[in-house]
């Protein structure tokens, strides 16, 4: 099937060329479209529309830079699950409205076993955490029981998938 036909479809599945676009993609985001086409042996015209189809297609969600939570006071990292009181529709969907708007929260999990989600939180030190989670997570309604888990050294941390 050619890209057309699975466009058309609401499928699209990458090519090899595409997989190759994208690891280096991953591996840096600065990457021009020249150089991109250049080592994937393509031209920049083709190369720059398949870009554009991976964008579409929501391949490529966006394009960021990844900070040194360290250098930027953002020291301590915090792995909080939370159970609900209540499991229903209108209970979570509050609470996940709610703690997705916390900006201290950068990764947020629906999970399963004895918690429902998982909080990846960032603050500076021991006393910023503890201000967020009494004055603000603490705050959220519905809440029936947590468990933190502090970090004490990151081993690895990736955000490339391929």
């Amino acid at each position: 099937m050619n890209v057309k036909e699975q466009e058309g479809k609401g499928a699209f599945t990458p090519d090899a060329k595409d997989l190759e676009i994208l690891r280096l993609l991953e591996q840096d985001a600065k990457l021009s479209v020249r150089e991109i086409a250049s080592k994937i042996h393509l031209s920049p015209t083709p190369t720059h529309e398949r870009i554009k189809r991976l964008e579409q297609a929501g391949i490529i969600k966006e394009y960021v830079a990844v900070l040194d939570r360290k250098k930027i006071d953002k020291g301590l990292l915090v792995l909080c699950m939370v159970a609900l009181r209540v499991h229903n529709k209108q209970s979570a969907g509050k609470f996940i409205a709610e703690v997705a708007q916390l900006p201290e929260v950068i990764e947020f999990h629906n999970i399963s076993g004895d918690f429902d989600f998982v909080l990846k939180i960032v603050a500076a030190d021991m006393d910023d955490f503890h201000d967020f989670f009494v004055n603000r997570l603490s705050e959220i309604a519905g809440i029936g029981q947590t468990k933190s888990i502090f970090v004490m050294n990151t081993i690895k941390e990736s955000h490339q998938l391929l």
